[in-house]
């Protein structure tokens, strides 16, 4: 079967995290803090995220991204391309890249699976920038084809 070829960016809005500086001024563990979420809160056996270790005062939300349950984080640089999905509220550094699905297209499992094989690592490597530590943009992820089965050939 012969499913359409789409753009990521046709079916997720992808938008970069945002680190509040110095981070160390916003940090906090004041309960009312918000999430910081971290490389350190993910591990590379994990599918979800589920907590983070750190919070930041509220003011750092004006200078990062809030992103909420379901929403797909992608890592950036160095190990770039793994896929997280949140199952929870909180801020990401410039570290991350969100991915926020649209429901009517998005399988959250399929996509997991497809973000992280070896596909999409390998599209991911072809265009990652730099010498020595290889980054992805908005950009470069936005523009990425990939095949778009209808949402129930996705949960199958």
């Amino acid at each position: 079967m012969s499913w359409p070829i789409v753009k990521l960016e046709d079916v997720f809005e992808i938008v970069r995290g945002g680190s509040p500086r110095p981070i160390d001024q916003y940090l906090t563990d004041d309960s009312d803090g918000l999430n910081w979420i971290s490389i350190k809160d993910a591990s590379n056996s994990d599918k979800y995220i589920y907590k983070t270790k750190q919070k930041i005062k509220k003011e750092g939300l004006s200078k990062s991204r809030l992103v909420n349950p379901g929403d797909f984080l992608l890592t950036n640089s160095m190990s770039f391309g793994r896929p997280y999905i949140m199952k929870t509220t909180g801020c990401i550094h410039d570290g991350w890249l969100a991915l926020r699905g649209n429901k009517s297209k998005v399988d959250p499992d399929y996509f997991y699976y497809l973000l992280g094989s070896e596909l999409l690592k390998a599209k991911f490597k072809a265009l990652a920038k730099g010498a020595v530590v290889k980054n992805l943009n908005i950009n470069l992820v936005k523009g990425v084809k990939i095949p778009l089965p209808p949402l129930e050939t996705q949960k199958q």
